[in-house]
């Protein structure tokens, strides 16, 4: 167990030297769950409660997601401390969500003695093995006069090249030792802006298309940035898609944005993909599930002209051959493109329009079912679409009703979506959460299934308990749709653990002293929304859903 600090020192322990790294780094909030690892960091930060907000939730995964989402609304990384063995186990889904997200994210992880690792002590761990493929670096602090180094090195590789997570270890007997070196701040490394004349190529290839497509995604989509590429597409009217859960890059309004690259993708927007002669691709990284996989884009020779733009230059090559390979910002190139002169003869304004109307066709509830049940969740999504203000942050976890959220909803400015990409369940909540506390004055609104919203339903204890302001919608069907789905196609009439037995939500709600409401007709929902909103708190509004409406255009019958 930890000693306490040698109060006779005149140097600070290495537990202060985090947390004023933390302080001179511009953390104003961690999300933890305490633990006796790592206590005298705990001791430090109550010193340092009038500039860093402890919040503290009520399960590791949930304080490792809001993290997570903390990372991707500020551009900064987002930090989460949590005990050793299990709760570093529980908090690996923040690391992986981030790593797949290119989220920037410090786990720092309680550790046991230096001098006991290696004989299977109480809750040792190896993180280094643990985490060594989820995380960017993997450190163990085991040298006091190194906190300040290591902790400025975390912060510097989280946001560099692709961002993404650091995991710092932290034996406890360290953190009690002095340290003679005192903190400071790392200098994030400024990348160099796209030379002009590598702006002018692309310009050059994307005027000599006949049916050219954008596909913006990646993380670090700012407002700036946002408002660049929408300039860069209404003067060369080009069509842009978002790709997996991105679609806050591109306002979803605009004449030029054609769809979401996401599961349950629209069959014209396949086509578009597929069928395009050139694709410009900023930031994102092509993955399977924006490439339907990786058969819209042929791996590793598509068959379209491909200019791949993205900060990490160990993503470029990757999985496709470029054309024209660009290892910079997606904001720093929608800036280049925006500013280059608009081409005389455009070859692709009838492809644009096309594609916009297959668009605003799919975004288009179809006709209700008419032997459904239950509330109508296409009508759902556009009474909150239109009820909600452009800067309203919408979250989700993962779930077949979530493709209702990514078809129906539209999406306005940047940085209104937390969603993860890496497809995990429980995600929603939390996100809320670290979204509240960082923009109270913001609607906030939480779409889960039954299911998603289970992983993790006692952190509305910490919403409560932070003043947060949210709105939970809770989509019961009373199963895990998703499985029941894949379930339904490979194995009909089996169903096999995909039943879900759940409470009475409203009531749980109101039992954490949030208000609560069952909604069991589509007609009643707006009513509901306005009340929830209107109530200043945490809200949570259970919608009974019918339970074969298995996507907005299947049934299970």
């Amino acid at each position: 167990m930890p000693t306490q600090a040698d109060p006779a020192s005149p140097l600070p322990s290495a537990g202060r030297v985090l947390v004023e790294s933390l302080r001179l780094h511009g953390v104003d909030r961690v999300f933890c769950v305490p633990g006796e690892s790592y206590l005298e960091v705990l001791d430090a930060l109550y010193d340092a409660a009038d500039e860093i907000e402890l919040v503290v939730a009520k399960h590791e995964g949930g304080a490792a997601n809001m993290a997570e989402a903390d990372g991707k609304l500020t551009g900064r990384p987002g930090i989460c401390m949590v005990t050793r063995g299990p709760g570093a186990t529980h908090a690996s889904i923040g690391v992986h969500t981030a790593q797949q997200d290119s989220t920037p994210m410090i786990l720092f992880v309680g550790q046991i003695a230096r001098n006991q690792v290696g004989r299977d002590a109480f809750q040792e761990v190896d993180y280094q093995a643990m985490f060594g493929k989820l995380a960017k670096w993997v450190v163990e602090v085991t040298d006091a006069s190194r906190m300040a180094e290591i902790v400025a090195r975390a912060f510097q590789v989280a946001v560099s090249g692709r961002p993404g997570p650091v995991v710092v270890s932290l034996p406890e007997d360290m953190l009690v030792e002095r340290s003679s070196v005192p903190a400071f701040r790392s200098t994030s490394p400024v990348p160099p802006p796209i030379a002009d004349d590598i702006a002018k190529q692309i310009g050059d290839l994307v005027a000599r298309a006949q049916r050219p497509l954008v596909i913006a995604g990646g993380s670090g989509w700012r407002a700036e940035a946002a408002a660049d590429l929408a300039k860069f597409a209404a003067a060369w009217n080009l069509p842009v898609a978002c790709s997996f859960r991105r679609q806050d890059a591109f306002d979803n309004r605009l004449p030029q944005y054609i769809g979401h690259l996401s599961l349950g993708m629209s069959p014209a927007l396949k086509e578009a993909v597929s069928g395009a002669d050139l694709v410009l691709a900023l930031g994102a990284r092509l993955t399977d599930i924006a490439t339907d996989n990786y058969t819209l884009l042929e791996a590793p020779v598509p068959r379209q002209t491909l200019v791949h733009v993205h900060p990490d230059a160990g993503e470029l090559g990757r999985v496709y051959r470029a054309q024209v390979a660009v290892q910079a910002s997606a904001g720093d190139a929608a800036a280049a493109l925006a500013g280059l002169p608009v081409p005389a003869r455009r070859a692709w304004d009838a492809w644009t329009a096309s594609a916009r109307q297959a668009q605003e066709a799919f975004a288009r509830p179809p006709a209700p079912a008419t032997q459904g049940t239950g509330v109508d969740m296409a009508q759902v999504m556009l009474q909150v679409s239109e009820a909600l203000p452009d800067d309203a942050i919408v979250t989700n976890g993962a779930g077949n009703y979530s493709v209702w959220v990514h078809r129906f909803y539209r999406y306005r400015d940047a940085r209104t979506e937390l969603a993860p990409s890496c497809g995990a369940m429980g995600y929603g909540l939390p996100a809320a959460i670290a979204a509240s506390l960082r923009h109270r004055g913001r609607d906030v609104v939480c779409f889960a299934g039954d299911g998603c919203f289970l992983m993790y339903p006692q952190e509305l204890a910490t919403a409560v308990e932070h003043g947060a302001r949210l709105v939970v919608v809770v989509v019961n069907n009373g199963m895990y749709g998703t499985i029941r789905m894949h379930q339904e196609n490979h194995y009909p009439g089996r169903v096999s653990g995909t039943r879900l037995q759940g409470p009475d939500y409203a009531a749980l709600a109101r039992s954490f002293g949030a208000h609560g409401e069952q909604v069991k007709r589509t007609e009643d929902f707006a009513g509901a929304f306005a009340r929830a909103r209107a109530h200043g708190g945490v809200a949570l509004l259970e919608l009974v859903t019918d339970p074969k409406q298995i996507t907005p255009a299947r049934r299970l019958d």
